[in-house]
């Protein structure tokens, strides 16, 4: 099984058909790298390379890229620069994790329900987060943040 998901994933990853028409349950890690301020564009293209692979695409594979680059970026600005990020694909849903050890995160940021005000100067990265992605966890304290954004797959929504 182990080798039939691999091979899956190197396929698509090289852009070959593969014999499945769905990608599988559960794919091993598709991306896992630490990044700092000169990483962002280079990890938006990346993650937009893979998400196709997996089969993400168009106004959801745009959102869920959109989404990352905030949570990312939002580690740059006010987490010390530099996190890590994990994308993964479990149970039919894509996965990307972001982590940091910064300050953590005001709680007035946390719920991502506040609708930022038209002239407020940031405070939008998490709450575009909550407006794109089928579910964005939190954990956050005065030692770092981790983030989790979840895409289902095979959604038409």
């Amino acid at each position: 099984m182990e080798d039939r998901i691999g091979q899956s994933v190197r396929s698509a990853l090289d852009g070959e058909p593969t014999a499945d028409a769905a990608p599988p349950r559960e794919w091993p890690v598709l991306l896992d790298r630490s990044f700092g301020p000169d990483d962002i564009t280079l990890l938006r293209h990346e993650i937009t390379r893979l998400l196709a692979a997996a089969g993400l695409a168009a106004d959801r594979q745009d959102g869920f890229v959109l989404a990352v680059n905030e949570v990312i970026t939002n580690v740059v600005l006010h987490a010390g620069g530099n996190g890590r990020v994990v994308l993964k694909i479990e149970d039919g849903s894509l996965w990307c994790v972001v982590t940091d050890a910064g300050p953590g995160i005001p709680g007035a940021y946390l719920d991502g329900l506040r609708t930022p005000e038209a002239f407020e100067v940031g405070g939008r990265g998490l709450w575009l987060a909550h407006q794109l992605c089928d579910e964005v966890t939190t954990a956050t304290g005065p030692i770092g943040t981790s983030i989790g954004l979840r895409i289902i797959l095979d959604s038409a929504a």
